[in-house]
């Protein structure tokens, strides 16, 4: 029987002076303060410890070398997802657009799933104290939405 190899999670850790991390981590969780990143992903190689009160965001990737001439997509209004449209604006200034699931106030931070599909983003936990502002963003109404009001039909 052959084994598997888990190198881990590619993720980008951007911290909110401007710092960035690139590594694999095996222990991220969104509730936990700290997660641990290796240049490997081997679990015993040496790592670094990450405080998530320190971050602005950690993205996790498809490459580590992404494409520098990608322009984001931060229209998300048409986009197609699931969950909440939302728009983040981080206090740097930087803005991502997406998709969430999960947000609460009470939680310190949240996954978005970036409404632009071509990004090297596969998600982005937003770290909510480096978050200027949300926009909550309308999404278009359906053809189904719009027959099931017309038709006078509701769902329970």
């Amino acid at each position: 029987m052959m084994g598997t190899r888990d190198d881990g999670t590619r993720v980008v850790a951007r911290y909110a002076d401007g710092r960035m991390l690139k590594g694999r981590t095996h222990d991220f969780a969104p509730l936990k303060t700290q997660f641990h990143l290796s240049d490997s992903g081997n679990v015993t190689a040496q790592t670094t410890r990450v405080n998530l009160a320190e971050l602005k965001a950690v993205f996790f990737v498809r490459t580590f070398e992404g494409d520098s001439q990608h322009v984001a997509d931060n229209e998300v209004a048409e986009a197609r997802g699931q969950g909440r449209r939302v728009r983040v604006t981080f206090n740097d200034g930087e803005v991502v657009a997406g998709f969430t699931m999960g947000f609460s106030d009470d939680k310190p931070g949240f996954f978005l799933i970036p409404a632009d599909g071509a990004c090297n983003n596969a998600r982005i936990f937003v770290v909510r104290q480096a978050v200027r502002s949300i926009e909550w963003v309308a999404g278009p109404v359906t053809a189904v939405t719009g027959a099931l009001a017309a038709s006078g039909s509701r769902t329970r």
